[in-house]
């Protein structure tokens, strides 16, 4: 009874803890029903699931080069710690032939013989011990600096996806492919090496000794063999499909997480914290039940493996018995045969526990490297770009027709033509959804045009470098300005990285924001807090237009700047707008129609297409489109 409770003492703990893990699964549940009341989810028509990305072993070999060295050492340390522990056994036989053989003799005679093989014994696990320290030193070592490594071209990838990849994804989903992913992954390679390597090498070498020792019981151990091996694939394939629906779900649960907290102010205003946390926990719980269903799935893999391999061990001591009464097998051998079935047993257990966790790591490498593999339709660099001295601004788009990734059924550009001339305020002006934004966008490259071609100085953009495009050309200012969490100084710099200080001030200066940003106790180095949460609008707004100024753009699109703003902060953001479209062509998309009044030429953009164009006081005259918009914001604001 002994034998068999330490026997299947490896594999009982893990299923020990797997049970643990379920009931805090299901407490965790508990708890959050009771917190917060969960709305009746309404059905809806279930999506068929994505395909499931497969594994790039050729990308991850690119990964893994570097650490090959590191790698190789550790991978040789392993198999040497496990070939010590195949030795092991036979050590031990000796010793018991010894003990059987002094077992009525004198103590001296027992200690004088049972000396050496004790003393070999001990420096067996003393040498195991030092190659376990160092393969699994080296084994973390290069798992960490593959996993940092496969974060860093991850999240390098996403920086270079197009803006219609963002629009398909949320953040969310990416963040969990950056962190949880490449952690599971990291966790799986770290197993399989240390222990998974360990305990196939122990496995088959202690086959090796078993039947050098008796055929026959080897034999018998050999019978079962291909009936686990076959019922591991079997349920290895339902597993990993399983796996794969588990970390999406657990992804969903994240970017709700994600865009919960990220607009708390939100979800406060509209006292939505209680719907917010049932949405949440309607994923979690979803989520959890696909856990669940993995963690039965690896449990009755594991559950009979253990049945097998316990009714082996049985059969092993049954037969080793009638074995050694028949003087088949001395004393020794038989203990040598039970040690090194316990090690071929405990070394199967231990494959059977990673067994689950190489599916979730395999299933997660495949999704790290399924947008590893994703390539932008527009690349970031590379291209032509015009010399500074030449450059004047001229803007054309030519029979520009569009429709949005996203929405495809919808087009919200239909046959656009319009020329911004150089040094001139072109104002694009119309109702919502009329797709003056989208302008903007297809301007910045944000997007590819389905139809038309969009020129500059009359080469195509599609032609010139994106980033010398976006980084040293357009000057870009936006209804709302996201600032980081950093410095005023290093906002506006992030313009232009090289920009000096003076350059910072001079840009600032222009912005009309020197002013109050001297104000404050540490004036530039004043950090403004997630997104600029402690500054007001009228002074994120006028940062966001230095950070466009201070690269000296030729080009500057100003997109519903001062909409969002107060009546005063408007006033003093768009004297520094005034100020900023100097000697430049500017391209203003506004609902205030009375901040385009000045502009050198009003296009009215309705369903896609120019309704009307020309000044002010053309358009007002014509009795168009832009003259009744004009009426209807002089009734609203009386």
């Amino acid at each position: 009874c002994r034998l068999n409770l330490l026997l299947a003492g490896p594999a009982a703990a893990a299923c020990l803890g797997l049970g643990c893990g379920l009931l805090g699964t299901a407490a965790t549940r508990c708890q959050a029903a009771t917190a917060v009341p969960v709305p009746v989810a309404v059905p809806v028509p279930a999506s068929p699931p994505p395909p499931e990305p497969t594994f790039a072993w050729a990308e991850f070999w690119s990964f893994l080069r570097p650490q090959l060295l590191a790698l190789s050492a550790a991978v040789a340390l392993a198999l040497g710690a496990a070939l010590l522990n195949v030795r092991i056994p036979a050590l031990l036989g000796q010793l018991v032939d010894v003990v059987a053989r002094c077992a009525r003799g004198r103590l001296a005679g027992y200690l004088r013989e049972a000396r050496r093989p004790a003393l070999r014994l001990l420096s067996l696990y003393a040498l195991q011990g030092l190659l376990t320290f160092g393969y699994i030193a080296l084994l973390s070592r290069a798992g960490e600096r593959v996993a940092g490594s496969m974060r860093k071209a991850l999240f390098a990838s996403l920086l270079r996806q197009d803006v219609a990849f963002f629009d398909a994804n949320r953040t969310g989903q990416l963040v969990n492919r950056l962190t949880a992913d490449v952690q599971e992954f990291k966790s799986s390679f770290k197993l399989v090496i240390s222990q998974g390597l360990r305990s196939v090498t122990q496995t088959v070498g202690c086959f090796v000794s078993l039947y050098l020792l008796s055929p026959k019981l080897t034999g018998l151990l050999l019978v079962a063999m291909p009936t686990l091996v076959g019922a591991g694939a079997l349920i290895g394939s339902f597993l990993r499909r399983l796996s794969r629906q588990a970390q999406e779900q657990v992804a969903k649960a994240t970017a709700v997480a994600d865009e919960a907290l990220g607009n708390i102010r939100t979800v406060r205003a509209f006292a939505m914290e209680d719907r917010q946390a049932g949405a949440y926990c309607a994923e979690v719980d979803r989520s959890s039940r696909l856990n669940e269903r993995l963690g039965l799935g690896i449990a009755a893999f594991q559950g009979l493996s253990n049945v097998a391999l316990n009714g082996i061990v049985l059969g092993t001591i049954f037969v080793g018995g009638s074995l050694m009464a028949g003087d088949g097998l001395s004393p020794g051998d038989l203990m040598s045969f039970l040690v090194a079935s316990q090690t071929v047993q405990r070394s199967m257990a231990n494959i059977s526990i990673l067994f689950g966790q190489v599916v979730r790591g395999l299933s997660a490498g495949a999704r790290v490297f399924e947008f590893l593999a994703l390539e932008p339709s527009v690349p970031l660099r590379g291209g032509a770009r015009i010399p500074g001295h030449s450059l004047l601004g001229r803007i054309c788009f030519r029979n520009v027709s569009f429709s949005y990734p996203t929405r495809p059924g919808y087009q919200v550009l239909r046959d656009f033509s319009l020329t911004l001339p150089p040094c001139k305020t072109v104002a694009i002006v119309g109702p919502s959804g009329g797709g003056k934004s989208t302008v903007a966008a297809l301007l910045e490259r944000f997007y590819e045009p389905a139809r038309g071609s969009i020129t500059l100085d009359g080469c195509d953009i599609s032609s010139l470098d994106p980033s010398w495009l976006r980084g040293q050309v357009i000057g870009f200012i936006s209804q709302e300005p996201v600032l980081f969490g950093t410095t005023i100084m290093e906002n506006i710099r992030f313009g232009k990285p090289g920009a000096s200080d003076a350059e910072v001030y001079a840009a600032a200066q222009l912005a009309n924001a020197d002013g109050f940003i001297r104000s404050f106790p540490e004036g530039y180095s004043t950090v403004v807090g997630e997104r600029g949460v402690a500054l007001s609008g009228g002074q994120k707004q006028r940062i966001a237009i230095a950070r466009a100024l201070v690269k000296n753009p030729s080009v500057l699109i100003l997109d519903e700047a001062t909409s969002a703003l107060d009546a005063e902060s408007e006033k003093v953001v768009q004297e520094a707008l005034d100020r900023a479209v100097s000697g430049r062509t500017v391209l203003v998309i506004a609902h205030r129609l009375s901040t385009v009044r000045g502009a050198d030429l009003i296009v009215v953009l309705a369903q896609g297409r120019v309704a009307e164009a020309g000044t002010h006081e053309e358009l007002v005259r014509r009795g168009g489109l832009y003259a009744e918009l004009i009426r209807r914001q002089t009734k609203e604001r009386a």
